[in-house]
């Protein structure tokens, strides 16, 4: 199997990982946040691209709730709604309609899981009403996205010199930083500096640290640090939506703010992934087995070459610098922060398809949110400035998200 296929088939099996403990709380929104990522994955679209999916449908579910209930500013759709319109039947409608747009191949599977949900709410004008709000903010959400970007073709051109063979896998994302961004003014707004440079001490600590405890068969890596990043090979929102419902479940809280937390996590994450790879492909910077079987030629004394080496984990198809795992884990857990604050919070659990039999549990977003990106450390595939880099750009697109967007109205 190569590369590129187990990079897609971590994603296809990740959303298995719904991991959590039942959740008794369970609305709408959250309902339709998993039936969303079961659409994705069915129709097996990378992970930056399912981000901007769940952005869609949980922009459209609370555009729809909201406009209804009137407590936030909207994203960008306020529908006028009758008294009495439901919230319930305007959130289905918008996910459902958004969905079906995006996979029309799916329909039957997404109108019987939308007939299940509207069996709920009980008939009457309100439902009725209700539905038609949800389907006409949808419809403003696809087409504010229509042209985004999204589609625009892979055009990497690989390094290479006449007649001299390189990889024939193309890298994936090479235009995703000129996607269109849901919360930030452009790709580039939190664009970090450049990496070390090679011939500096920082260059030397990470090349050497991530050469011993990520290599393939170390001694310096515990049987924890193992199983956490083969857990963590989990990427897009199958890494973070299962944190988001069990703290959507938290006893309380209702359909308005969960729909608004789902909102402000999939603008943060997509926008994240729209950050890191604008900053990917400019800097190009090379992964650890590209530079530890090369690390004679890199102007250091201190880094040593490797020739066999290899990671404890397949290396993703896209340059390595920064941590696009450890961005959206960090946006992610920004814009939790915001809601649920930065001590304990409820027990956070989840299981791994690709560390079968592993659990692991939290007890703070943050603890959950700084393991993604050790996890990156561990399998061998992100130095350490990359992880630093990486955290602090999902802490400003978080703060952007939570600070700026879906305000309450006074």
């Amino acid at each position: 199997m190569n590369h590129f296929r187990k990079y897609l088939c971590s994603w296809l099996i990740a959303f298995t990982v719904l991991a959590a403990p039942a959740l008794a709380a369970a609305d709408v929104v959250t309902e339709w946040n998993e039936k969303a990522l079961a659409c994705a994955t069915t129709a097996k679209q990378l992970p930056f691209a399912a981000a901007r999916t769940m952005a869609m449908v949980h922009t459209a579910m609370f555009d729809a709730v909201n406009s209804i209930e009137g407590r936030y500013t909207p994203y960008k759709v306020k529908e006028s709604a009758p008294p009495g319109s439901s919230p319930e039947a305007a959130a289905v409608a918008a996910a459902h309609a958004v969905l079906l747009n995006l996979f029309p191949d799916q329909k039957t599977d997404l109108d019987a899981a939308y007939t299940a949900s509207m069996a709920q709410v009980p008939d009457g004008s309100g439902k009725a009403t209700g539905i038609s709000v949800g389907e006409k903010v949808a419809i403003e959400i696809l087409a504010l996205r229509t042209s985004d970007g999204a589609g625009a073709p892979n055009t990497y051109r690989p390094t290479t010199a006449p007649g001299v063979y390189v990889m024939t896998t193309l890298p994936v994302g090479s235009q995703w930083g000129s996607v269109t961004p849901w919360a930030m003014e452009r790709g580039s707004q939190f664009r970090p500096e450049a990496p070390p440079q090679l011939t500096s001490p920082e260059w030397a600590s990470d090349y050497n640290e991530i050469k011993g405890v990520g290599r393939k068969k170390s001694a310096l890596r515990t049987s924890e640090q193992t199983d956490i990043a083969r857990f963590w090979t989990i990427t897009g929102p199958a890494s973070w939506d299962p944190i988001v419902r069990q703290l959507a479940a938290t006893s309380g809280r209702s359909l308005i703010e969960n729909a608004r937390l789902f909102a402000l996590v999939e603008i943060a994450t997509a926008d994240a992934y729209i950050a890191v790879f604008d900053a990917k492909y400019t800097f190009n910077f090379w992964r650890p087995i590209t530079a530890i079987r090369n690390g004679d030629i890199d102007g250091n004394d201190a880094t040593e070459r490797e020739p066999d080496w290899e990671p404890v984990v397949d290396t993703p198809l896209h340059p390595e610098y920064p941590c696009a795992h450890c961005i959206t884990s960090s946006a992610a857990a920004t814009v939790l922060e915001s809601e649920f604050g930065t001590g304990p919070v409820r027990a956070l659990t989840m299981t791994s398809p690709t560390a079968p039999g592993v659990v692991r549990k939290w007890i703070t977003i943050r603890q959950w949110a700084d393991e993604v990106s050790s996890a990156r450390i561990y399998g061998g595939i992100h130095y350490r400035n990359s992880t630093v880099a990486g955290k602090a750009m999902g802490r400003k697109i978080g703060e952007l998200a939570a600070q700026q967007y879906l305000q309450p109205v006074h």
